[in-house]
């Protein structure tokens, strides 16, 4: 469980920054104005994909979680990382919630 735990972690990242890699690349920080509304159009498009695919993926950790808990029947290891899944899933709604300071950060750099 931990693998898939580590891989969900690395694909939650490796999505942040390919989204952001898009929206960075989509269109020149001097264009006119209009290359700046479609900027920023793209910027908030990308903020609202991030946070929803990070929402999911801890909604996914905070299920398994709660399965593992309940199915753990007393046993401390499998208890322990129904604990685990737990903190992934704080974790990723934490994310979720960073995730439009972020794409804030991003548009103040680029003066959109």
């Amino acid at each position: 469980m931990q693998h898939i735990r580590n891989r969900l972690a690395g694909a939650m990242v490796s999505t942040a920054v390919v989204l952001l890699g898009f929206a960075v690349l989509a269109s020149p920080a001097y264009a006119a104005d209009a290359g700046t509304t479609q900027l920023t159009k793209i910027l908030n498009n990308a903020t609202g994909w991030l946070v929803g695919i990070l929402a999911v993926l801890a909604t996914l950790f905070l299920t398994l979680g709660g399965v593992r808990y309940v199915m753990a029947g007393g046993d401390p290891g499998e208890i322990e990382k129904a604990k685990g899944a737990f903190k992934s899933a704080i974790l990723g709604y934490a994310l979720a919630a960073l995730a439009p300071v972020v794409v804030a950060i991003v548009k103040s750099i680029l003066g959109v």
